[in-house]
């Protein structure tokens, strides 16, 4: 009985694997037959491409150059049309910036109109307008270097006092 349990074992086991070899061949077929499509799909876009490039046309009809420039067409088409759309987008985003920077230089001119008409307004207080338009005119600045000790320092422009 334990033999024949054992032999029956052996044999459905056998039997598995045989199954196994047999869809493996079958997965294995299959995958072949995708490679092979797969391949000639691949030549077949290439001959395509060749010819959209202007390489290849020797053997071309002339129905199949027809077709082959009106598909052309259509590209350059939507090509165009895509260019276009994107150059119109860029357009109004550059409308838009220079919206946004014409109100940012209003706003900037007008608070430093503010803050000039601030600083004429404290000045007058001690001062005419007139004065201050002649002291921002004649204003002058000393910019000499002097080097040494205060009391020995001179300038070019002022000799030393004697």
């Amino acid at each position: 009985m334990i033999s024949i349990t054992k032999t029956v074992e052996r044999y459905q086991k056998r039997v598995q694997d045989l199954g196994s070899n047999h869809k493996r061949n079958d997965d294995s077929q299959q995958s072949k037959d995708e490679i092979y499509g797969l391949a000639r799909k691949i030549e077949h876009l290439e001959i395509s491409k060749r010819k959209m490039l202007g390489e290849g046309l020797d053997a071309s009809s002339i129905e199949e150059l027809q077709q082959l420039e009106n598909q052309l067409n259509r590209s350059l088409t939507k090509i165009r049309a895509k260019k276009y759309q994107l150059l119109r987008e860029e357009m109004e985003k550059l409308k838009e910036k220079e919206k946004k920077l014409t109100e940012e230089n209003k706003m900037l001119m007008e608070k430093f109109e503010m803050g000039r008409r601030g600083i004429i307004a404290r000045t007058s207080s001690s001062t005419t307008s007139e004065e201050v338009d002649i002291d921002d005119n004649e204003m002058e600045v000393v910019t000499d270097l002097f080097i040494g000790p205060p009391e020995t320092r001179h300038s070019k422009k002022f000799p030393p006092p004697n």
